[in-house]
Parts: C-alpha cells; structure tokens; sequence
C-alpha cells in the first residue's frame, strides 16, 4: 500500500506547484495554448457544505466567491456565497405526457422546484460529458439490471429500496455538479434545476443542439464551436488502443495509478464491503427470531424469571434494531459512496482515453502531413522531369530542322509538303497524346462481345489519361490537402495542450475531493459502529440486572473450601512432575 502511494502522480497538497504548469512541461509542443471560449472561462466557486457526501474538500485555502455576472437566478443562488444544498424532496409515480407510468425525483434548490425523471438526469450527464470532455463529471446511479428486471419482473422499477437509494445518488451527483468550480456556471445545469424550462426544449436548442457527433474532431476547450469545423474534419479518427511514439510519462503514471485505484475499489474492497453488509443483514434477522422466541417464552414462566427473560428478549430486540440502523447508515455513508468512486474510477480511466486518443490524433496528423510533404516533393520533381525532358526535345527538333544536308529551298517545300503527314505521326517528342480512340468502327465485331467492348473501351479511357494533366491536378490537389493538414495540426497541438493541463488540473482537484471524502467515510464507519456498540452495551447492562434478580438454585450445592497445598519439606510445594518421578 505504501507504494501504492507513492505512485500516485496527482497532487494532494496545494502548496507544490499546480498542475497547470507542471504537467504541461511534459508535452512537447511549441504552438501556444487554446484560448478559451468566452463562455467556458469561469470563475472558480466552491461553497462549503457540511453534509459529509460530497465533501467539500480540503479547508486549507477557503475558496471565495467574486463572480459579479450572473446568467439567472439559479446561477445568482448558486453562487450566493451561503450554505447551500440541492435536495431531493420526494419521488412519486405518475405518468404525466407518457403512456406508461414512471418515478418522477422532485428537486428543491432554492425557491425553485423541479420535477425530472432518471432519463433526465441521464441525458444531463452525456450532455455534460459532450460539453466538457476534460473535465471529470460525476457519477449518476447504475440503471437497473437484467437481474433485477428477471426477480421482479414488473416492479423492479417501483422497489422502494432502489428509489431511495436513487434519491440519495441523485442528490449527491446535483451537489458534487454545483460545488464544481465549473460546471456550476454551465446555464444547461441552471435550467435543469429550473421547473419552469422544459427540458425537452433544452436538449434542442443551443448550445446542445450544436454538439458534434465525435468530440475527437471538436475544439476540446468549446465542442460547441463550428467555425473550425473544415479543418478539425481533416483530423483523423484514432482508436483508443492505438500506440504512441512520444507518450506523456505524468499521463501514463495517472492511468497506472488509475487502474490500480478501480482494481482496489471494485475488487476487495466493493466484494467485501458487498459480504459484510449481507452477514449484517442475516445477523439482523436472526436477532428477530430470536427476541421474538425469547418474549414468547417469557410468557410462560413466571416471577423473576419471566422478567429476566423479557429483558434479554428486549435486549435481543435492540440489538436487531441497532443492527438495522447500522446497515441503513454503513449503506448510505460507506457503500454507496464506495461504490460512486468506483464509477468514478471508469470516468477517469475515459477522461484518460480521451487525452491519448488527442495525443495520438496529433501523431497521426504529423505523419500524414509528412507523407502529403514526401508526395509533394515526388510530383514536383516528376514536374521537373517532364519539363527538362519538353526542352531537351524542343532542342532536338530545333537543330533537326537547321541541319547542313538539307535540301534546297524548292526542294524543301515540296518535301515538306509531301513528308508533313507522316513526320507528324512519327513524331516522337509531341507533348499531347490523344485519347484512346476505342474500338475500329470498321473492323467486325463478333456477336454477343458488345458489352466487353464497351467495357474494354471504358477501361482504357481511364488508363490513357493525359499524364502532364494528372500531374499537374495531382500537384493542386496535394497543396491543398498539405494546407488543410498544417491547420489541423495547429489545432491538434493546441487542443492536446489544452486538454493535458485541463485533465491534470481537475485530477488533482478530483484527488484532493477523493481524500477529504475518504476521510469522511472512516469516520462515518468509525461513530457507525460506535453507536451501535453504546446502545446495545446500555441494552443488556438492563438485562444483567434482570438476570442478577433470579434468586439461587434451591438444590445448589454449597460451595466447598478451598484445599490449601501441603508444604514440603523445604516449605514449597511439590512439582507434580517429581511426584511422579519419585523425587
């Protein structure tokens, strides 16, 4: 576990240098940073909570509240600067503008109420995620699974165990959204907690409605932006398992320590946690029967021992309700925040996807660029070639034509005349080659070999191409492809550092988060289990009581005297082992 820890490449201390310098020296890129949309440059707010899930995080440097520019009054109550909380009052069944009924989670922020389904909070965080695809967006609890559709089959959607393990998700993902120092100041999570907007008419208008389909080929400080759309499509499409030449070593620690961090939480400590609370939950129940067995036959006796009787089952009694308590609170403080940081685990280890993915777009765009650049110089050179070769020809046809064995000036017009038609077939330096002429139209064909005429025709049309023509539209075609290339790589390497120190910077934050959070889940277990161990300790010191009031055993023997030992000789006693030894 030490080394565990020593490998973790995020900052938990707010002194060392940020992650916004230091993790940017390790990409190698000159173009400068990205600006920032307008609308994505936003201040840093985080009120401090004191509900325990989500926590606020480390108190050493108390983060203050100066945004003067408000977009609603959402936002206007969000950062306000107080002790705020989203709650989620209740969940009721309807089947408001829908054939079918469903559970409907009733939002209070502020003054304001909002009424949304699970579907809405789902599409809210894939809208999230599209809009900032370097940013870490919280959690939303697991749909049900097919398990849980087979065992309850109709009612799996109205348990109301998983409703309210629903509500306590929900409302921690709302808070974790709104303490965020950036996503409390997206307007779409305003208008999400706003009753008054419909939230279908927000998932159609802007800036949703003008999200890309793949966010590889999108600005990643504004996806939303489309002025630059031409050049980000000339970017390629990588795979995630796609190998880098040059990869960032802080990324590769934070995706080793990523995938340490998940096979920790979803493997031990989730199966663990999972075992006990169900060994809680049969203890429980077993305490039940068993003070229930205990009242019952304290019925049938009577005296002291009835009252002793009826005082361990109350006792029993106490335990089993304790130990309901304990579960509901180990459940709500433990495991189901165990269970968000191991959805958190996959979120990182896809925020960490995305940042290779760029990384790797940005190679493959220098690559590309290097071959339109080789394939630039090969047709230049073939231009060259053809040009050099055209003069030499000219030359050749020029010093043919002033040759000292020419023949006289009558006799040169005649011949000329005479000899034109068949100089000018056997010419061999004529810069234009004509088509391919296609079949004879005099010589016969034979039937039913129409179509592979007509099909032998057209491929030799594509093959006699004119090859100054090719070469010359071959040239064109790759400038502009190299244009097109330079721009993307320009971007590429922009949205590559941005999308680094971006990361970087909400890891550590995100790890800063995760200790504070940690710290708050032992110390829940730690006044869990305390509690627990108070009231029950109380319970049965009553039932001891109880139990001492029983009077003796009429039949009970007195008890004997105590034996004392012999001395020996020497006034000790004897060893057994010399007894027998006979010494």
């Amino acid at each position: 576990m030490d080394n565990f820890e020593d490998e973790n490449p995020f900052e938990t201390d707010i002194d060392r240098v940020p992650s916004e310098t230091s993790s940017t020296s390790k990409v190698n890129i000159s173009a400068p940073s990205s600006p920032r949309h307008p609308a994505r440059v936003l201040s840093p707010t985080s009120p401090t909570l004191s509900r325990p899930f989500p926590s606020s995080g480390t108190n050493r440097h108390p983060q203050t509240t100066y945004k003067s520019d408000f977009c609603c009054g959402r936002d206007q109550w969000l950062h306000s600067g107080e002790d705020l909380e989203i709650l989620i009052t209740d969940a009721q069944k309807t089947s408001l503008n829908s054939n079918t009924p469903y559970i409907t989670y009733i939002i209070r922020a502020g003054n304001a109420e909002a009424r949304h389904r699970y579907s809405e909070f789902e599409s809210l965080r894939s809208s999230l995620v599209k809009l900032y695809p370097t940013i870490i967006i919280p959690p939303i609890p697991s749909k049900q699974t097919i398990g849980d559709y087979a065992t309850k089959q109709a009612k799996a959607k109205e348990d109301a165990a998983m409703i309210a393990r629903r509500k306590r998700m929900l409302q921690t993902f709302l808070n974790r959204i709104a303490r965020h120092p950036i996503l409390s100041n997206e307007h779409v999570f305003h208008r999400f907690l706003d009753g008054e907007v419909s939230w279908t008419e927000v998932l159609h208008s802007p800036p949703l409605s003008l999200l890309p389909k793949n966010t590889l080929k999108a600005p990643s400080h504004n996806p939303t932006d489309q002025s630059a759309a031409s050049a980000y499509a000339a970017l390629p499409n990588p795979s995630a398992t796609h190998p880098l030449r040059n990869p960032d070593q802080r990324s590769v620690d934070s995706e080793i320590f990523t995938n340490k961090f998940a096979n920790h939480l979803s493997g031990p400590m989730e199966k663990v946690t999972r075992r006990t609370l169900k060994r809680w939950s049969e203890n429980a129940q077993d305490y039940s029967e068993l003070g229930a067995a205990l009242n019952g036959y304290s019925l049938n006796e009577s005296g002291a021992l009835a009252a002793a009787m009826e005082k361990t089952g109350q006792a029993v009694d106490t335990t089993y309700m304790s130990t309901t308590r304990l579960l509901q609170e180990l459940e709500q403080n433990f495991s189901e925040p165990l269970h968000e940081y191991a959805q958190f685990a996959v979120i990182i280890k896809k925020l960490l996807s995305y940042r290779h993915q760029k990384h790797v777009q940005y190679e493959m765009t220098q690559d590309a660029l290097e071959n339109k650049r080789e394939m630039l110089e090969e047709y230049e050179k073939s231009e060259r070639e053809a040009k050099r070769l055209d003069e030499a020809l000219s030359k050749g046809r020029v010093n043919g034509l002033r040759s000292p064995g020419s023949p006289a000036e009558g006799e040169e017009g005649q011949s000329q005349s005479q000899s034109q038609p068949q100089d000018e077939a056997e010419e061999p330096g004529s810069a234009y080659l004509p088509p391919h002429p296609g079949p004879n139209p005099y010589k016969r064909r034979a039937p039913g070999m129409g179509f592979l005429n007509a099909l032998s025709y057209t491929l030799h049309g594509m093959m006699d191409v004119d090859p100054e023509t090719a070469r010359r539209s071959g040239i064109s075609k790759t400038r502009e492809t190299i244009s097109q290339l330079e721009d993307a790589l320009h971007l590429s390497a922009q949205d590559l550092k941005y999308s680094s120190s971006t990361i970087q910077a909400d890891l550590d934050r995100f790890q800063r988060q995760k200790v504070a959070d940690l710290r708050e889940m032992t110390i829940s277990m730690a006044r869990i289990h305390r509690d627990w161990c108070k009231k029950n300790l109380e319970a049965w010191q009553a039932a001891k009581k109880e139990i001492e009031k029983i009077p003796d055993h009429p039949n009970k023997r007195p008890p004997s005297p105590e034996v004392r030992p012999v001395p020996g000789p020497s006034g000790l006693r004897r060893d057994s082992t010399a007894t027998v030894n006979g010494r």
